[in-house]
Formats: C-alpha cells, structure tokens, sequence
C-alpha cells in the first residue's frame, strides 16, 4: 500500500466550538486534539497538517475529578537554582483560565514541528464569546462518557 499524500489546500478545513462548562478537562482536551489533527477523516496522515479549527469557550468552568482541584499541581522554572513554583488547579484556573486546556491539548500534540504548528489553529475563551463568528463555527458535542 502506498503512502496517501493530501494537499492541504484541497482539504475542506472546518471551525468547530467546543463548550467546556461542565466537562472535564481531559476529555475536551481529547476530541479538541483529535479536531486539530484530523484523525476523525478519512485521509488522514500522522504527518501532514490536514484537521480543522478549534475554539474552546468557557474555559474558566472546566471541571476535574476527584480531590485534583486542589491536588493538581502545575510547575514553572525560571532557570536559576531553586526557583522552581508550583501552583495549583485552582489558583492557576483563577489567574489564567485558559492555561489548563492549552496545556492539556499542548501536551496530546505531537513534539515537533507539526505539533507547534497545529496548537496555532486551537483558540481557548474563558468566557462564552469568542471573535470567529465570521468563520460560522459549528457547534462540536462531546460524546457521552459509558457508564460501565
């Protein structure tokens, strides 16, 4: 079988709207990573950039399982010795609501070049606007979690 190589320029590349209030934070990160790579059409290739558009609204109302809230730690290092800072789910969703779900989706993407590319096309909104109205988004419903 030979290997399938799609322009982009001939691929139909859609906006999809994610609504994040209460979802949790890894399964918006999910169907958002799957979107910007494209893995849910038919011509997809791990190595070309052929996925569609994300807006992620309201950010700031993502929720977590368990005791993460308050136990999730996310690190920072400026570089100099001992100047490492930890902050928590909670304090870094009030300081920077977007961050959690750009980190999460950042961290699903592949680490090269094409990964770095592909986050270009995310767009996350603490808030339940967003400025894309002129590429007429669809609305993105995310899947049901099985009860087992």
């Amino acid at each position: 079988m030979s290997t399938v190589f799609v322009k982009t320029k001939e691929t139909e590349r859609k906006w999809y709207v994610i609504d994040a209030a209460d979802q949790r934070l890894g399964r918006v990160a999910v169907e958002a990573a799957n979107l910007l790579r494209g893995k849910h059409k038919p011509e997809f290739a791990p190595h070309q950039e052929i996925g569609d558009f994300v807006i992620i609204i309201n950010a700031d109302k993502v929720t977590v399982t368990g005791r993460k809230e308050t136990q999730k730690l996310y690190y920072r290092h400026s570089g100099y010795p001992g100047a490492i800072k930890s902050e928590s789910f909670q304090k870094v969703l009030k300081r920077k609501p977007q961050f959690p779900l750009e980190n999460a989706v950042r961290g699903m993407l592949p680490k090269n070049r094409l990964g770095r590319k592909l986050f270009t096309n995310l767009k996350v909104y603490a808030g339940p606007e967003h400025p894309h109205a002129a590429q007429k988004p669809e609305e993105y419903s995310i899947p049901p979690v099985k009860e087992a």
